[in-house]
């Protein structure tokens, strides 16, 4: 994979493994856990672009949240008092994020919808300023000031999507962004609770956005291949649970510096498995925006600092 991606993109990769070695991150088997799931989530914007193909993406991402919440719900169980939060939050999270993403996908590149929706850790940096006062130190403005130029350069070449799907791609990483700070500022929920309940509570939401905005469901689903139905089933299993299951044991045993990190690969990994899977195009303007990107999110997440190890 690294054949086909710029100089700019390994550049970044190179730096989070040179981080995650500097940190001392992980035993081997973590280290490869981390990795595998950020496999899982890379391949799961190609599985949402292979998936919207065959279902309509309200349609797809309403499926996709009954599963969910069929697997987890009856066994996370949360307080009452908690419900509120989880409903707004499965406005946030589930009709904003996730619904805009599977539509954006639908009319995008993956790679380049991959290098879209990350930029919801620049949104979530601003907002934290703006709504919790925390300072921007010099490290995170050049970050959000590489990011933002990558978006200008990816906006120069052919494979940003046309401005509407572009639209929907950043408003799906700003609910991101949005669902971040309510998730810190709230009350604390296991993450896999949290998922079954947002996706419990934004079916009827998502459910009511396709009855109005498409049409053919019944037909979809009736037509739909094992391919189409596989691609469903992956995002809930494998994306939402299998992985989120993953990471957050990962981040119980070590410090969110040390794990967070990772979490830069997946565009990489992303616009790779775009090029060799779906045939995506590969040009400068992708390349190096998408690097820009990247390397401004890794200023804005990793902390560079050294820390001496002693025996």
């Amino acid at each position: 994979m690294f054949r086909i991606i710029s100089p700019s993109l390994q550049a970044v990769t190179m730096a989070v493994f040179l981080h995650l070695a500097m940190e001392i991150i992980v035993p081997l088997r973590d280290l490869l856990l981390g990795l595998l799931v950020i496999a899982i989530w890379a391949l799961n914007i190609i599985v949402i672009k292979v998936g919207v193909a065959e279902l309509p993406p309200l349609l797809m991402t309403t499926l996709r949240f009954m599963l969910v919440a069929a697997l987890l719900v009856p066994f996370y169980p949360v307080a009452r008092a908690q419900l509120p939060f989880l409903l707004l939050l499965s406005v946030t999270f589930g009709s904003l994020h996730f619904a805009l993403l599977f539509i954006g996908l639908g009319q995008a590149e993956a790679g380049t919808g991959a290098l879209l929706v990350q930029m919801g850790t620049p949104f979530a940096t601003l907002l934290a300023v703006i709504f919790l006062k925390e300072r921007l130190g010099p490290k995170r403005i050049a970050g959000l000031l590489l990011s933002f130029s990558g978006i200008i350069v990816l906006a120069g070449g052919p494979t940003l999507p046309t401005p509407l799907p572009l639209a929907i791609l950043l408003c799906s990483a700003l609910g991101w962004a949005v669902s971040q700070l309510l998730i810190k500022r709230g009350p604390p929920i296991a993450p896999l609770a949290l998922a079954g309940w947002v996706a419990l509570f934004a079916v009827p939401q998502v459910a009511l956005g396709s009855w109005l905005f498409e049409n053919g469901q019944w037909q979809a689903m009736q037509q739909a291949s094992w391919l189409g139905w596989s691609a469903m089933i992956y995002t809930a299993v494998m994306s939402s649970i299998v992985a989120y299951g993953i990471w957050y044991a990962l981040l119980r045993r070590h410090p969110v510096n040390r794990v967070v990190p990772m979490t830069l690969l997946t565009p990489v990994f992303a616009v790779g498995l775009g090029a060799l899977l779906m045939g995506d195009s590969l040009g400068f303007h992708k390349l190096m925006g998408g690097g820009l990107v990247v390397a401004g999110i890794a200023l804005i997440v990793i902390n560079f600092r050294w820390r001496p190890h002693h025996p």
